[in-house]
């Protein structure tokens, strides 16, 4: 930014000296920009007035639709985007009925004009200066700047408003982040994302596209235009956006508008659930959508598009948790890439830490990861320093992405620890404490310009300060003295993959019929087991265990008591619930079943069994007919797991070979596979590795780190993934910090020991201070 734009900025700025006290400092940025807007539109139709008036004297008498009309005007305008119809400008608004003066030039607008007048709530904020007599006089102030296009170019009155848009947002303070992303952020991403384009950047004449889906204020689009003008100043770049936010999307709007842009392309709604710009494909795309917010309230719409459209919309990759929309903003991004045949297009998009990890294999998070490293779109990612955003100090990473990747960038991904590169401001603008300089954003784009491996180097910064509260160490080694690093690695996108197996192991159980455990079958399973405990407690004492007793579970009498403790001790029971536990038949049929047990108990004895293969053949022998239903809560009562006991047997191969790697065991001659213990399995998440088939890499993996430790598990091969079929359900993170990871000793334990000797001394010295 030039001397000259930036004095026409603080120029423009200084509107707040008036309205200072009258107005908060955040409502500042919402008079000054649309003055500003109104004062550049004025300017730039000056030339064109007179002959816009006189068309719009004889359309009149055509009674034509308004579309036609416009289309006409725009022709007398000489190809501008806009126009206005009012014979008003700043100079002849007069001071006595200025408010009603005012609000009529603005309605003098060509539509998409005046839509951003009126997003910006404008004519409240009029009335708001009439009433405060302030109006003519911020008026006055306006025209003192001579905003023409003669004296200020499209490029410059760019430079001015983002300037203003700066000073709106940081005024803003903690809520700046939620429509404007710090410079230096987008100054970073934006040469990360332009960087390998060189015809954009040196041939005259070329056209570019460029699209944020969460336009904001639009400095994005804006970064964007500047960056390459900078460097080509003949190239010419077409903004495409979309916002949430009125306020947000008239600034961007006004924007565009100021710099030549073709402000149609400027959508206002959610970009998830109505994309305005669906037919559209883009060659850059930037963002920074919101981290970590919900899209619970347009969940459905979302869902249907990926069960009903799949990989023909743009969430066929999955959906994450409903928490965290930000993967959802990168699908869409992905679905607007130019077709590679056409010469592709890249993606710069700003997400916080949880879409490189979150999500287990198969979740929704893990298949859109695993999407786009199949499909070798993702380039790059660079971690930034922390406090780099106005509303929040969370770790942050900018993601490349790319469907026209370099021949020595194919099936690779560059990960960049930029952590540290970054210096203390001199003041914090709400959460944002750190300021990347231009040398620190030149150390990243050379290393990712050059592709190239960097082991962990020092850097030139100072560390951080230790804390001045507490005792320091006395080595020095303290965490404050850490030295600070830059490193880059480059991975191969299998290497952030993983299969995950599920390993079984054999149940072990014992079986014994005590009276003690067949008294819990007088009541039935959850969730009536505890309510029917209290009721036989409380009603149950004249109750008989004899076939023929006529008053065993008859409740009616009491049946208001119940219902009472019911609410009181057992509130979770659902009305069907409350009419069992009170049903005469659920009481007779556990006590059925419990003389049964009985029963049985005269055959098998008390005495315990730790081999539950004998259990069917004990009941069969006993002679008692048991129901399914039956058969599973007596066993639910009379066994337990028990690690000494045998290992039970669910089924007996007669042809199958054995394989105990996959549960099949060689038993006395036989095939035997054993019952699972669902308390006992456990997954294993086994890397990738493309040179070797899938069973090959899972049992090597299981021979050496699984069979070890538990010689009798295997793998569960009914677990499949349902992509390619194979067994283990494939699953990608990118666990950034562990890469990173340097291993720093633990103190010596000689010199901990000293030193806590040294405090002691120092705390019985203070102590005898005290007393004395």
């Amino acid at each position: 930014m030039t001397q000259a734009t930036n004095n026409l900025a603080a120029y423009i700025w200084s509107l707040a000296d008036l309205l200072r006290g009258d107005f908060k400092q955040s409502q500042y940025g919402r008079i000054i920009l649309p003055f500003t807007l109104l004062r550049r539109l004025e300017g730039v139709l000056e030339e064109s007035k007179e002959a816009v008036l006189a068309q719009h004297e004889a359309l009149l008498a055509q009674n034509l639709p308004e579309e036609a009309a416009e289309k006409l005007l725009l022709r007398a305008t000489g190809d501008l985007s806009f126009f206005n119809v009012s014979k008003m400008d700043l100079s002849k608004l007069g001071e006595t009925g200025i408010k009603d003066n005012l609000e009529s030039y603005i309605q003098g607008f060509s539509k998409d004009a005046r839509e951003i007048f009126e997003y910006f709530n404008f004519t409240e904020f009029i009335g708001q200066l009439g009433d405060a007599n302030l109006l003519y006089k911020v008026v006055q102030k306006v025209r003192g700047a001579d905003l023409s296009p003669s004296a200020v170019s499209n490029y410059e009155m760019g430079l001015v408003f983002e300037e203003l848009i700066r000073r709106f947002a940081e005024g803003s303070n903690e809520t700046a982040g939620e429509h404007f992303t710090p410079r230096d952020i987008v100054r970073l991403t934006t040469s990360l994302v332009f960087m390998n384009d060189d015809e954009a950047l040196t041939k005259p004449g070329i056209v570019r596209t460029i699209y944020d889906p969460t336009a904001g204020t639009g400095g994005f689009l804006s970064a964007g235009m500047e960056y390459v003008h900078e460097l080509n100043p003949q190239a010419v770049m077409r903004a495409y956006g979309q916002e949430l936010n009125p306020e947000s999307f008239a600034i961007c709007k006004a924007d565009m508008l100021i710099k030549g842009q073709e402000v149609s392309n400027i959508k206002l709604g959610n970009t998830l659930s109505d994309d305005h710009l669906y037919a559209n494909k883009f060659d850059y795309m930037l963002s920074n959508p919101p981290f970590g917010v919900d899209w619970k309230k347009i969940e459905q719409e979302i869902k249907d598009e990926n069960t009903l459209k799949g990989y023909d919309g743009r969430f066929g990759a999955g959906v994450p948790r409903v928490s965290d929309g930000s993967l959802l903003f990168l699908l869409h991004l992905i679905s607007k890439l130019r077709d590679a045949s056409e010469g592709g297009g890249r993606i710069g998009i700003i997400l916080n830490g949880s879409p490189l990890f979150t999500g287990g294999a198969g979740s929704g998070e893990s298949e859109i990861r695993r999407y786009i490293l199949e499909a070798d779109l993702l380039e790059t990612i660079v971690a930034l320093p922390t406090d780099m955003f106005y509303n929040t100090g969370i770790a942050t990473y900018v993601w490349v992405l790319s469907n026209k990747k370099a021949k020595e960038r194919k099936g690779t991904v560059q990960l960049v620890n930029g952590v540290n590169l970054c210096g203390k401001m001199r003041k914090s603008l709400g959460s944002k404490r750190n300021l990347m300089d231009d040398d620190d954003m030149a150390t990243i784009t050379r290393a990712v310009g050059a592709f190239e491996v960097i082991d962990a180097r020092e850097l030139d910064k100072p560390v951080a300060q230790k804390s001045n509260r507490g005792r320091q160490p006395a080595n020095g080694n303290g965490k404050g003295d850490t030295k600070k690093t830059f490193a880059a690695k480059i991975f191969a996108t299998h290497e952030f993959g993983y299969r995950r197996i599920t390993i079984e192991r054999p149940l072990r159980e014992s079986y014994q019929f005590t009276d003690e455990r067949l008294s819990e079958l007088r009541f039935a399973p959850k969730p009536l087991s505890a309510p029917m405990k209290w009721v036989y407690d409380e009603f149950g004492t004249d109750w008989s265990d004899a076939l023929d007793c006529s008053r065993y579970g008859v409740l009616n009498e009491h049946e208001a008591e119940i219902r009472r403790q019911i609410k009181l001790q057992f509130c979770t029971l659902k009305e069907k619930q409350i009419k069992d536990l009170l049903n005469v038949k659920t009481w007779t049929a556990q006590k059925e079943l419990l003389l049964k047990a009985k029963t049985i108990q005269k055959s098998v004895g008390t005495d315990q069994h730790d081999d539950m293969n004998g259990y069917d053949a004990a009941l069969k022998k006993s002679g008692v007919k048991l129901d399914a239903k039956e058969k599973k809560q007596l066993a639910a009562a009379v066994s337990w797991k028990n690690p000494d006991a045998a290992k039970v047997i669910k089924k007996v191969h007669k042809k199958a070979v054995a394989n105990p790697m996959y549960g099949l065991f060689e038993v006395d001659g036989h095939t035997v596979e054993y019952k699972p213990d669902g308390d006992l399995r456990d997954n294993e998440n086994v890397p990738l590795d493309p040179s070797r088939t899938v069973n090959e890499i899972n049992e090597a993996y299981v021979a050496k780190e699984v069979l070890p430790h538990v010689p009798d598990a295997w793998i569960d091969a009914t677990k499949r993934d349902d992509k390619d079929g194979e067994i283990g359900i494939v699953g990608y993170e990118i666990p950034f910090n562990r890469h990173f990871y340097v291993y720093t000793p633990p103190r010596d334990l000689a010199e901990i020991d000293k030193e806590l000797d040294q405090v002691s001394e120092e705390i019985m010295q203070l102590l005898k201070e005290v007393h004395s």
